[in-house]
């Protein structure tokens, strides 16, 4: 029986992509997975997450990412909510899948964990189970492993954006060396860098604090 996991790095923060993952694995070798120790991508180190994600690329019979950019949040936020933008993107890493699995879990961001499972199914052309719940990063092996390979990505993208444009902490809205970057930059540019999320209220806030004082 093949089983897959699918979770997401950079869902709150306000800059930056958002990451998400797919590892899938026969269950009879799912115990190489908890035998490297594998769990919820937060509660490991960098150094460990980067050690384990070079591993876990070894150990499973497939894995994908996918990237969605600040702007392609924003467009689409215009229209849908995030749960279901994460929903559309987590059906399109199955679609995409070589092998379709039989059971997949998901680390759901709706109240009601069953909702997310549903929203992914409406938009695959195919039945497989989805088990839906909270702490699925946690609870399920192959899901910390997708939250361990999101999470990963997610960290370079950041450190890339962070060589050319500087030093921006970790992107979200409660890090005060984000909020100290994107005030700077606004300062200079008067505008926000492409990568910002644009429809959260962080960005908002900060744009009204900025063009509040210009016109004092």
């Amino acid at each position: 029986m093949l089983i897959a996991g699918i979770d997401e790095a950079g869902r709150g923060p306000c800059i930056g992509p958002l990451v998400m993952a797919v590892t899938s694995i026969d269950k009879e070798k799912e115990h190489e997975l908890i035998n490297l120790g594998v769990k919820d991508s937060k509660l490991l180190s960098e150094k460990q997450r980067e050690k384990f994600a070079k591993e876990i690329k070894t150990i499973v019979h497939e894995y994908a990412l996918i990237s969605i950019s600040a702007k392609e949040i924003d467009t689409l936020r215009i229209h849908k909510s995030l749960n279901e933008i994460e929903a559309m993107k987590a059906a399109k890493l199955l679609i995409n899948s070589k092998s379709t699995p039989d059971v997949v879990y998901v680390d759901s961001p709706d109240t009601v964990m069953a909702e997310f499972g549903k929203r992914i199914q409406n938009y695959l052309s195919f039945k497989t189970k989805i088990v839906s719940e909270h702490k699925a990063d946690f609870n399920y092996p192959i899901c910390s492993a997708a939250s361990i390979l999101a999470k990963v990505e997610r960290d370079r993208a950041i450190k890339k954006l962070a060589k050319e444009f500087g030093p921006m902490g970790s992107g979200y809205p409660g890090d005060e060396n984000t909020i100290k970057f994107l005030r700077n930059y606004l300062l200079q540019n008067n505008t926000m860098p492409e990568f910002a999320r644009k429809s959260w209220q962080t960005i908002a806030n900060l744009e009204s604090e900025r063009f509040q004082k210009k016109i004092i």
